[in-house]
């Protein structure tokens, strides 16, 4: 991050104060304005990001807790259940189909149990998943994946590349999103080629105007901004030239600070530092000249794309790891109910599955309940 986590708030009131400000007698210049834009930019950015780790580091745990163990809850129901569904495969009275609708279900429970290291249910895979059945599964796996293929291709707009390859929902959807990622990458590519070739242009066009020399002194004036500002805190920081043992430690973590912030050409880090350190007026930036603002925007402009890339890392970090979208521009409160949706639907999942086995210990609401299963089942593969 590019903003002190040790002093938001004050980072953020400080980038405030760093705008230049117009008066009575003097409007701002262009300069003026696209340095008070940037440095806005960088404080909403910053306040983003912020914000998400805050209410991230609020819900977070107790979340994740939360959906591992309805997880894990779920997995032992599936268990109970498959052993349950084994033994009345043995001993009930079950005509020809209750018994094909039984080892569906218990299939489906294999196939949810394939990662739990349990010798008990590689034993009851072995048994089951035999010739008969495999081609069984096989057979409504392949007619799933391809009602799922004209799913697909209506969203994509194309048909799919070597469909017969694919027998199973999974394989097919994987399938769908490889090629779905492949035509967004080619959109980037072409948007970037069309970015390249305008920058390009505008590059040809600054040559022909005499106009390169100038942004290079820009670029020039920029580095030798920071640099200053960096020697002066390196100076004023030095802590070998404290006798107290307190405050030598104060300037190392502050130099500490200083350092991570010039590696990454923060700007708006090193001249809150510097007014802190040094005491400097924020207000100083109003009587530099437009050259050297110009110099400024450079840095604050490379300090955006900085904060935005770290915003975007953020919020795919959060969305995954939460299984909700996570988004700046949202309504913390609207994300809060999102986790709560979540985990009321996985303690539902749950909870179904617990009285499933409660209401399958009776033999007739066994029989409805296969019944039941197996047209769930074909529903969610039409």
């Amino acid at each position: 991050m590019t903003s002190s986590p040790e002093t938001p708030s004050h980072a953020l009131s400080f980038l405030s104060a760093l705008a230049v400000q117009a008066t009575p007698q003097a409007k701002l210049t262009p300069a003026q304005q696209r340095f008070n834009e940037l440095l806005a930019r960088v404080e909403l950015l910053t306040g983003h990001i912020q914000r998400l780790e805050a209410w991230s580091d609020q819900h977070r745990y107790a979340h994740i807790q939360a959906l591992r163990e309805s997880v894990q809850q779920a997995q032992v129901h599936r268990k109970n259940l498959l052993f349950f569904l084994h033994e009345r495969l043995q001993s009930a009275n079950l005509t020809v189909q209750q018994q094909r609708m039984a080892r569906g279900k218990l299939r489906n429970l294999l196939g949810a149990l394939a990662a739990v290291s349990d010798p008990q249910v590689q034993a009851l895979a072995n048994v089951y998943v035999s010739d008969e059945d495999t081609q069984e599964a096989a057979q409504e796996q392949a007619e799933a994946a391809q009602r799922l293929r004209e799913k697909i291709e209506e969203a994509l707009g194309q048909p799919i590349d070597k469909p017969s390859q694919y027998q199973t929902p999974e394989e097919m959807m994987a399938a769908g999103m490889r090629q779905w990622q492949r035509q967004q990458q080619a959109d980037e590519e072409r948007k970037a080629a069309k970015r390249a070739a305008r920058k390009a242009n505008k590059k040809s066009a600054a040559v022909e105007k005499g106009e390169i020399s100038s942004a290079m002194a820009r670029e020039t004036d920029a580095k030798s901004a920071i640099r200053t500002i960096f020697r002066q805190l390196a100076s004023a920081l030095h802590p070998d030239r404290e006798p107290l043992e307190s405050e030598r430690l104060r300037k190392t973590g502050l130099m500490s600070e200083v350092n991570a912030a010039y590696e990454k050409n923060d700007l708006t880090t090193l001249l809150r530092l510097q007014m802190q350190v040094t005491q400097v007026n924020p207000q100083s930036t109003a009587r530099m000249a437009d050259d050297k603002l110009q110099a400024m925007s450079l840095l604050l402009k490379e300090q955006v794309a900085a904060l935005e890339d770290d915003l975007e890392q953020l919020q795919s970090r959060l969305s995954r790891e939460l299984c909700v979208p996570v988004r700046a521009e949202a309504d913390e409160a609207a994300m809060t109910q999102s986790l709560q949706r979540i985990q009321a639907d996985q303690r539902q999942n749950m909870d179904s599955l617990a009285s499933d086995l409660r209401r399958i210990q009776n033999d007739a609401e066994f029989k409805r309940w296969l019944k039941e299963q197996w047209q769930l089942a074909k529903a969610t593969s039409a």
